[in-house]
Formats: structure tokens, sequence, C-alpha cells
């Protein structure tokens, strides 16, 4: 069997919090596809509330601290990736919007993408659709055809979920899979190796 990783990025704020399960439910069903595929798929987590303060510092400072950097690291290098983000008013939440901004432009070019949000109402669905499949299709990744919305009903039944959110997970886990096993596994990525202006010449205010 080969091996593929995944990259989880949770942008939940509370604990636990229904985007960290709306997520671990994805990442289950991905990972269960991709061995019916054929393929063995390791998985990374990367939980954004746990770098909030890591986020803001590289907005004005232009650096990232270690932390930071290796999840940035995580994302980039993934073969695929697995994005959930609550939903605030009517869009994805700012932590989420910041992670993506620090990404280098070319980061998730090509690579296979699962959208998932959750809310406490069904009529915020439409996010995924007006606002994060539109971010990642600027971000040039390929976006499953199937995105993951969950409300507060769906989890009715417990943390399993309902029959409808199960069959929607199962559906778009299996086109990541789809995605992520049809592609050679991704090389090693440091998206700061080349960070375009040199450190001495930053100093020179350059």
């Amino acid at each position: 069997m080969s091996t593929r990783t995944l990259a989880v990025v949770s942008a939940g704020l509370s604990v636990p919090s229904s985007t960290r399960l709306l997520a671990d439910r994805l990442t289950t069903a991905t990972v269960d596809a991709l061995r019916e595929r054929g393929v063995t798929a390791t998985v990374e987590v990367v939980e954004l509330r746990q770098h909030a303060r890591d986020l803001a510092d590289n907005l004005v400072t232009g650096f990232a601290n270690e932390p930071l950097r290796d999840a940035v690291g995580t994302v980039a290098g993934a073969d695929g990736l697995i994005a959930v983000t609550p939903v605030f008013s009517a869009s994805y939440s700012g932590l989420f919007k910041t992670f993506f901004d620090v990404l280098d432009k070319d980061a998730l070019t090509g690579k296979p993408v699962l959208l998932g949000a959750t809310a406490g109402t069904a009529r915020h669905s439409l996010v995924l659709e007006h606002a994060m499949r539109p971010l990642f299709a600027y971000l040039r990744a390929t976006v499953a055809p199937t995105a993951v919305f969950a409300a507060s009903e769906d989890w009715a039944g417990g943390d399993a979920g309902t029959p409808a959110l199960t069959g929607r997970v199962h559906r778009a886990a299996g086109e990541l899979a789809d995605l992520v096993a049809a592609r050679p596994p991704a090389a090693p990525a440091d998206p700061f190796a080349d960070p375009g202006t040199s450190f001495e010449d930053l100093l020179k205010g350059l």
C-alpha cells in the first residue's frame, strides 16, 4: 500500500467544539476511503485556536514563530487537506482566514481539499459556496465537489451525527480520497525556504 499525508485544519474556538467534531468525522471517513483504495493515510491536525497569538504576531511582524512555521509546513507538505471552520457573521471565521492569509500563495496549488463548516442553524449553509469555495479557488486548490455543513440539528443523534450528515460525510470523503489517491505523494515542502528578501536587506529597510 502507498502512503499519503492528510492535514486537518480546525478553526473551532471551544473545547470540545462541533467544528473539531466534524473535522474528526471527515478525517475518519477519508482515512477509511483511502484504505479501500489501497492507500495508507497519516493524519496531522492543526488546531488554529492554539495559534491565534502566533498568527497575530506574524501579521504585524512578517515573521512566523516556530509553532506557526510547523503548522504552515504541515499544511503545505500534505497530500490532501481537510479544512473546517465555524461560521461567524455569515462567513468563515477571522482566525480561519488569517491562517490561510499567511500561507505562501502557491502552497495549496493543485492540492486536494475537502471543505467543512459548522453553525447553529442551517441558514448559514451557503457559506460553503459563497465564501469558502471562492477562497480556495483563489488559492488554486483542487476542491472536492461535495462540501459538508453541519448545523446543531445535525448532531441530534449524538456525536455520530444524523444519517443525512453521515451520508454527506462519506460522499465527500470518497471524493477527497479519489483526488488524493490519484496524485503522487507530495515532496517535503518548506514554505519559508525562499523568503524572497534576505535578512540583511530587511535590516537595511529594503
